[in-house]
């Protein structure tokens, strides 16, 4: 299982905070948003993982991300979208990448209470999505189950009610997701999406859905930024990391006080 991270964008929700940084490297409480997503593929035993920026972040990312890991066992990579096509993109840019193993899609806002790590482990095959029970599915790709709880349809942003399940932004494929992303028709706003690679892999009977019951945040608006940063101090999430993360995190801390007190000298 390889990982990749979506962090482009350009998150028009939270100017002016986005005009100059990318939103993914807003903090949410004691550590940068791109973290949290991190420690989902992390602490689920993935160890290389592609990160996708946009072109006018990518030195931040690299400044932040480049070395963090290098002493960890941990392999970054890092692709730069200038024009983005779509969430589904993410797997053709990845092609490469991807080669004959699964991958685990997270998007670079989102942040999980619950521990998906055996889920992740445990994927072997077709598709794996998880699902949020949310007061508002208008917004959201949301997904209809049956009397027996099996996913039975799966609908991008419904205009009439056809379920309160989201999907939220972490997905678990195998590798034919990149032949079944390259044949896609672009949608009304002229974006490949993930809904349909959902549709595929549930028409061809393999897509697996899975419930969480915790706090799933993708802090894409003020209120939702501060509340994301509320909700991982008061529950304790922060505290939550893969120890590998911890100690790289203090490890750089202590590298660039160390730079730092170099300059003043």
């Amino acid at each position: 299982m390889k990982g990749i991270i979506l962090a482009g964008g350009t998150a028009t929700r939270l100017f002016p905070l986005t005009a100059t940084t990318s939103k993914q490297l807003l903090p949410v409480y004691d550590r940068q948003m791109i973290f949290y997503p991190l420690n989902t593929l992390i602490k689920a035993g993935v160890k290389e993982i592609l990160v996708i920026v946009a072109p006018e972040h990518s030195g931040q990312f690299l400044n932040l991300l480049g070395s963090i890991f290098k002493n960890h066992g941990i392999s970054l990579f890092f692709e730069v979208q200038k024009l983005p096509r779509g969430l589904a993109d993410a797997f053709i840019m990845g092609e490469n990448f991807i080669d004959q193993d699964s991958i685990a899609m997270i998007l670079g806002d989102n942040i999980f209470e619950d521990d998906l790590s055996e889920a992740i482990k445990n994927f072997k095959s077709g598709g794996q999505v998880f699902a949020k029970k949310v007061t508002d599915p208008e917004r959201f790709g949301v997904v209809k189950f049956d009397e027996n709880e099996k996913a039975i349809e799966v609908v991008e942003k419904p205009k009439d009610f056809v379920s309160d399940w989201a999907l939220t932004g972490l997905y678990c494929y195998d590798n034919r997701v990149v032949e079944i992303a390259k044949n896609l028709i672009p949608s009304d706003r002229g974006e490949i999406e993930v809904t349909d690679i959902n549709k595929k892999y549930l028409e061809m009977g393999e897509l697996t859905v899975k419930k969480i019951e915790g706090e799933w945040m993708d802090a894409g608006t003020f209120d939702s930024l501060l509340e994301a940063g509320n909700i991982v101090k008061e529950k304790g999430i922060y505290k939550k990391f893969d120890p590998l993360i911890d100690k790289a995190i203090s490890e750089f801390n202590e590298e660039l006080k160390n730079i730092a007190k170099k300059r003043l000298l």
